[in-house]
């Protein structure tokens, strides 16, 4: 009696595609959404340098938006990010 395919290992997914995912679930989604690194540190129990690695990463990679609003830096998931985030989770 066959019992189908052999279920692949599942695959890994690099920190800072983790890391994208959690941007994308708290909904820092678009500009009026987006958040610091405290602020991100705060939903991410995350230290600050490790914060802004991932998001230097992901900046590069077009995932993430910086956006200066009175002089403070936020950041957001970008519609490439949020496209990636989907991929991730289909």
């Amino acid at each position: 009696m066959s019992r189908g395919p052999p279920v692949s290992p599942s695959v890994e997914i690099p920190e800072e595609f983790r890391f994208l995912c959690m941007l994308h679930n708290v909904g820092a989604t678009n500009p009026e959404r987006s958040l610091t690194i405290l602020e991100i540190a705060k939903w991410t129990d995350k230290e600050e340098p490790t914060i802004k690695d991932y998001l230097r990463k992901l900046q590069e990679l077009g995932y993430v938006q910086l956006i200066t609003s009175n002089k403070s830096e936020k950041y957001c998931v970008s519609v490439m990010g949020i496209r990636k985030v989907l991929t991730l989770y289909s």
